[in-house]
């Protein structure tokens, strides 16, 4: 793939690092917690929605992985599990840097019975943005929860010094 999809995820992994350290600094049981007035119902059932979507898009519809699991949200007690579960989205994403190799290419993929014309650019882009528009999400029902994001480095993207110069979770 060319380098600039490559170069924009340790943007996207420094952003996820942020909110992964406040989720850590949650009190017990408020990350797992369920509410049913909350999509998904619960912070860490969101996160598992986004890493489904890298799933669903790169590793079974890019990569053919078709037997790549989505998140089992019973196996993921705690931010350090979920932490596991994106250390396997890392993965899929840097196999999908070396594979994906036109781009740009439109091809046809089916999806809910219906015939989407894609690249793999959008199969890459298509999870990133919507990790970003469920981050928000995520602020949210911390705030809503009495837990809101502390001031400070807000996780939109970090400033290049700070991304180049983090080193990965992962």
């Amino acid at each position: 793939m060319n380098p600039d999809l490559r170069a924009l995820y340790p943007w996207v992994k420094f952003s996820r690092e942020r909110l992964f350290a406040w989720a850590e600094a949650l009190p017990d049981g408020v990350y797992t917690l369920e509410r049913p007035d909350f999509a998904y119902g619960s912070l860490r059932n969101v996160q598992a929605h986004i890493a489904d979507c890298y799933v669903a898009w790169v590793a079974r519809r890019g990569l053919d992985l078709t037997d790549t699991a989505f998140v089992d949200t019973s196996a993921v007690p705690d931010v350090a599990a979920m932490r596991e579960v994106y250390a396997g989205v890392d993965a899929l994403m840097e196999r999908a840097f070396d594979q994906f190799t036109t781009p740009d290419e439109v091809f046809d993929l089916l999806w809910r019975d219906q015939v989407l014309q894609v690249t793999q650019r959008w199969l890459v882009m298509h999870p990133v943005t919507h990790e970003f528009h469920h981050k928000g999400q995520l602020l949210t029902m911390g705030r809503v929860m009495g837990h809101p994001y502390p001031p400070g480095p807000d996780t939109d993207l970090g400033s290049p010094g700070d991304v180049m110069a983090a080193p990965s979770p992962t």
